[in-house]
């Protein structure tokens, strides 16, 4: 079993793939997994932000994450 994430805009252009999968159970919750990302892709971590959706909806740190869900890295975006 494993959590399938996708990536978008720069997080894909940093891990190099849209989609990664991880083993599950860890990461358990949204900020042990940014934090798994950030170990696995240092360069994640000099982001300014990096929101993180869970079946499409924005999710806090603390949410769970189980193997069933959508998961996306959302990066950060520039308007004008």
């Amino acid at each position: 079993m494993s959590l399938k994430i996708s990536l978008f805009g720069i997080t894909r252009d940093i891990v190099g793939t849209s989609v990664i999968e991880l083993p599950a159970p860890a990461p358990a919750t949204v900020g042990e997994l940014l934090a798994e990302m950030r170990r696995q892709y240092p360069a994640l971590g000099e982001l300014r932000s990096c929101a993180v959706a869970v079946n499409n909806e924005y999710a806090s740190h603390d949410q769970p994450l189980h193997t069933v869900d959508e998961i996306a890295l959302i990066p950060p975006v520039a308007g004008g």
